[in-house]
């Protein structure tokens, strides 16, 4: 059963069909009819743009076109009421109230699988997201990526593409040297030895900590030993420990990783110097002043790059490339970044490295994550990056909860600054954007527990026959129908934009239109019929709620 939306898309690609005669003009699919729902009700409960995108091709006015379109609607299920040309060829659909009553018809014939859809017919997709380096705990600015990548993840897979989640572990290169020496100093500090600890170093409490927890494993076998000696050992013991802590707290946030790619494999196997010579090859590498450069420019860069410097080191952005190769060669046909906003400047680089190797640029889509502004009842929560001092994800979920964070980093674009106040998400009220969701499935739940409570038998559960809905008439009953009805849009636009934060969006949309109908009507009633009908809208509206809470990996709750 085709929803509204659908049909409508469908009716209209029927009626422009025969208005492009000539075989060598496209026609008009589905996919390419644009419908959107109008922000007064007076302007119908659907609009379309078609007349005014067929103006150039079929060389006549809009308003002529959309008036030969609504004479050719075959409307043969009786869904449309009237159909309005407005402005220069706009086209108003107002749908019969009946037909919305398919829609609460469909979820509850399946639930659990409503708004899941083959938009990606198994495209194999990998999404990258946190890769912090291994020098120290996740802060609140992981925590926002690691929503994002992981909810990212979770709404491509409903729509049918294969998805691998990937973690991209830096552990080569300076920051592994400076996190052992990091470690090595506080160790030496710790059994007394008079050592000053660089400024440039990782100054963090949590240098401390590993420390003292590396001394109840050695002992004082270290005490005094050169540090180049003992370098490697320091930084390899340091790395894994965090690396570890990494694990923990991102399983505690409810994000798993399908891998977890080392950085330093790349070097290991040789992939970085083969993918320069192939690159050099392919004429995208030249020497200058004793280095070797990628010619980026030529793929849109502001300026070349250097991927080997002329003391024979190898840049980070030369394992990039060669990582990003390694990603295609595993068969993905679209590879997801996700990074902090301060990458902006390496995205085009990064773009170019791939034209180089072959691919489209379209087959690497990048997310920048914005800022978290951390406060506390309003008031900023000081932080110093210089002192090491900032706020763990770690102690946010402790706080907070896991729920309440990941579905506060998805309350705004990901490219838009965010403001989490630890206060506002403990509160047990509607300010809290993740109570007032929960607590909308929480009280639908409860109305049939109340009606159990009452005698009042739920007749669809007991017959799987929907009961008549021919009393949900309401305004109110239509626009919670018609907010249902859009879920499976909703969720292909996440898809088609990378937009996860469209999920929250709409769920605070759709649980306001049921809390003010549940404030202003009962659902259990003296008209058995109406009973039954409400009952059956409720759990439409319960089921959809709890679907998108799953999708943003947050709690469904029954009780609050």
């Amino acid at each position: 059963m085709a929803l509204v939306r659908a049909r409508i898309i469908q009716m209209l690609a029927e009626a422009v069909a025969p208005l492009v005669p000539d075989a060598g003009m496209p026609v008009l699919s589905p996919a390419a009819i644009e419908l959107s729902v109008p922000k007064t009700p007076r302007h119908g409960d659907y609009a379309s743009n078609v007349a005014l995108s067929l103006t150039r091709q079929l060389k006549r006015s809009p308003r002529e076109i959309a008036s030969e379109i609504v004479g050719r609607l075959d409307d043969r299920e009786g869904i449309i009421s009237k159909v309005e040309i407005a402005g220069p060829g706009f086209l108003n659909f107002f749908v019969t109230p009946r037909a919305w009553h398919d829609i609460p018809r469909e979820i509850l014939a399946s639930p659990e699988r409503f708004g899941r859809q083959d938009l990606g017919h198994g495209r194999r997709v990998q999404v990258e997201f946190v890769s912090a380096n291994p020098t120290g705990p996740l802060h609140i600015g992981h925590g926002r990526g690691a929503a994002t990548g992981d909810v990212l993840a979770n709404m491509l897979a409903a729509c049918g593409y294969q998805v691998e989640r990937e973690y991209y572990i830096n552990d080569a290169g300076n920051q592994m040297d400076t996190l052992g020496r990091s470690l090595y100093y506080r160790y030496q500090g710790i059994l007394g030895e008079s050592v000053e600890f660089p400024e440039n170093h990782y100054r963090g409490e949590y240098m401390i900590d590993l420390a003292r927890e590396f001394r109840e494993e050695v002992g004082e076998r270290y005490r005094g030993k050169p540090l180049d000696e003992v370098l490697s050992e320091f930084s390899t013991y340091a790395g894994n420990r965090i690396l570890a802590g990494i694990r923990d707290d991102l399983g505690l946030f409810g994000v798993t990783f399908d891998r977890w790619f080392s950085e330093q494999t790349l070097h290991d196997r040789g992939v970085v110097e083969e993918t320069l010579r192939q690159l050099q090859a392919l004429g995208h590498v030249y020497e200058q002043d004793g280095a070797r450069w990628f010619r980026s420019t030529a793929f849109g860069d502001e300026k070349d790059r250097v991927v080997i410097r002329a003391n024979g080191i190898s840049t980070y952005f030369a394992a990039d490339i060669a990582y990003h190769k390694d990603k295609f060669d595993r068969g993905h046909d679209l590879v997801i970044d996700v990074w902090g906003a301060d990458h902006h400047g390496y995205v085009e680089r990064m773009l170019a490295g791939i034209q180089a190797l072959g691919r489209r640029r379209e087959d690497l889509r990048i997310i920048l994550i914005q800022l978290v502004n951390l406060l506390r009842g309003g008031a900023p929560v000081a932080m110093s990056t210089r002192a090491g001092e900032f706020v763990t994800l770690r102690e946010v979920i402790d706080e907070v909860g896991k729920d309440a964070a990941r579905y506060i980093f998805l309350t705004r674009r990901s490219d838009s600054p965010l403001d989490f106040d630890l206060e506002v998400a403990k509160m047990q009220n509607n300010d809290n954007p993740v109570f007032y969701v929960q607590y909308a499935h929480a009280r639908l739940c409860g109305v049939f527990e109340v009606a159990r409570e009452r005698g009042v038998e739920w007749l669809w559960l007991k017959t799987g026959t929907p009961p008549p809905l021919d009393s949900l008439t309401l305004p109110a009953e239509i626009q919670i129908m018609r907010m249902l009805g859009e879920y499976p849009e909703m969720l292909a636009s996440c898809c088609r934009s990378l937009e996860p934060h469209l999920i929250s969006f709409y769920l605070h949309e759709l649980v306001s239109l049921f809390h003010s109908y549940y404030n202003q009507n009962r659902i259990l009633g003296d008209d058995a019929d109406q009973t039954q009908a409400r009952l059956f809208l409720a759990a439409a509206v319960r089921g959809v709620i709890h679907n998108a809470l799953e999708l943003l990996g947050v709690s469904a709750p029954e009780k609050m």
